[in-house]
């Protein structure tokens, strides 16, 4: 199973959707189909390479736990590679491997996805074992528990032993008082250590069904022949019944919230978020595109203002970025993250990011720059399709977190329709202090001299 890294908001970059093709290409090129037990099907053909990547992806993550079930979702990923009513626990993988397939599984704040990169031909073996897992888990206590202690010592390794690990997951659950989003996706060691083999089974039977899933092909393969394979293995798989997923929406932030957390750390660390909404969480969205733009304009790349000015400039900082994820299936946060250099500090760090963010409240970005930002992002959504996992990853998450992957298509134009007027008016409307949570981590020998 992929290990999760919860050490900084990177990962919701890495993660996050650019489109990556033209509205006039896209319409042609992903095919979708949906069977009678409510499975989504997407397929989209590359022909490059005789390969194929196949994902199924369940809308239910770490942001579906409450309080005292938090992990769960993580640990029933790794406990879908144990064994079901035909496959000995580790099986499912073997014949992957014997196939000449790679395969691994991820979760994350808003799903769960599963996947194998094979030889095209090959498809039909990856539909087979998915459909199986989908429907017969077989949760046996001897893995539950060798699993279980797995994931403790995972989190144990990115998050007690690793001190921005542990400050990111501190800084979130101040950010957050009541989105779920204020849960590590690994889940709280507490949690982990009270967690029953019967609470896994619960979780399965209530989130793993057709009709809660999405299955993507990308690659050297005929659209009909993916919706045939479909049918054949999942097609009798019955649906679940859902009661519709209460709303745990984040009340609002009447002020600045600071802490400090003290680490055994080499360098200090510092971390900042404001409080934004996301494409899911309006209904005019040209804020959320200027958002976007603004987390390039300060983070997008070497030239970008935050590493010119900060590290290369000033000096103040040896790292810092920025990152936004408008994808999430709630609002989130515009975060920024940073090292100061040698000789300064965070409260140096923080006022010099502060600064920045006034400049682009009171100042339009030049056309130039925004030219640039702009093809930049352009470029990258462009690259992106040389991955056969990326452009299946894309259609994936966009379907999971309920926004439709036909939202992809719209990435490049309204990216190209931002203005420099829009980029300072969000800067103005969502980067004050009311909507922010600052966290200091300060090392411990310093500390223990105060």
């Amino acid at each position: 199973m992929k290990k999760l890294a919860v050490v900084i908001f990177l990962l919701n970059i890495c993660y996050s959707l650019n489109s990556f093709a033209s509205p006039e290409i896209m319409p042609n090129m992903v095919h979708e189909k949906v069977l009678k037990n409510g499975l989504k099907i997407l397929v989209k053909e590359d022909r490059r390479a005789p390969v194929m990547v196949s994902q199924i992806w369940y809308k239910v993550g770490a942001s579906y736990e409450h309080d005292g079930i938090t992990g769960l979702s993580h640990v029933l990923e790794h406990m879908m590679f144990q064994g079901t009513e035909n496959l000995d626990p580790g099986e499912f993988s073997k014949i992957i491997a014997e196939n000449g397939g790679r395969e691994n599984a991820f979760t994350g704040a808003d799903y769960t996805a599963y996947f194998q990169t094979m030889e095209a031909s090959r498809l039909e073996v990856s539909m087979k074992l998915e459909a199986e897992r989908m429907q017969h888990l077989n949760l046996q206590d001897k893995e539950f528990v060798k699993e279980l202690q797995v994931v403790m010592e995972e989190r144990r390794l990115r998050t007690e032993d690793k001190p921005q690990g542990q400050t990111y997951e501190y800084f979130k659950a101040l950010a957050y008082t009541s989105s779920p989003y204020r849960n590590p996706i690994i889940g709280w060691m507490q949690d982990l250590e009270d967690m029953t083999i019967e609470d896994l089974s619960v979780w399965y039977k209530r989130w793993y069904s057709p009709n809660n899933a999405t299955l993507v092909v990308v690659g050297d393969i005929q659209y009909e022949t993916v919706f045939e394979l479909a049918e054949k293995y999942f097609g009798d798989i019955p649906a679940a019944q859902f009661k519709p997923v209460k709303k745990r929406l984040e009340v609002p932030q009447l002020g600045i919230r600071r802490a400090v957390v003290i680490q055994p750390a080499k360098v200090p660390y510092l971390l900042m978020g404001y409080k934004t909404p996301v494409l899911n969480s309006v209904e005019d969205d040209g804020d959320i595109y200027a958002l976007e733009m603004l987390s390039g304009i300060l983070s997008g790349g070497s030239s970008a203002r935050l590493p010119s000015n900060l590290v290369r400039g000033s000096q103040i900082a040896s790292s810092v970025s920025a990152g936004y994820d408008m994808n999430a299936r709630l609002p989130t946060l515009f975060l920024f993250d940073g090292t100061p250099a040698a000789g300064t500090d965070v409260d140096a760090l923080e006022s010099a990011i502060l600064e920045q963010v006034v400049l682009l409240q009171n100042n339009l970005v030049e056309d130039k720059e925004l030219k640039r930002i702009k093809a930049q992002v352009i470029a990258s959504s462009v690259y992106e399709k040389d991955s056969n996992f990326y452009q299946a990853m894309q259609l994936g998450m966009l379907e999971t977190v309920g926004l439709s992957w036909k939202r992809g298509d719209e990435y490049v134009e309204k990216i190209k329709l931002v203005t420099a007027e829009q980029v300072r008016d969000v800067a103005n409307k969502y980067l004050i202090k009311d909507h922010l949570t600052v966290v200091h981590m300060l090392l411990k020998e310093v500390s223990d001299e105060k």
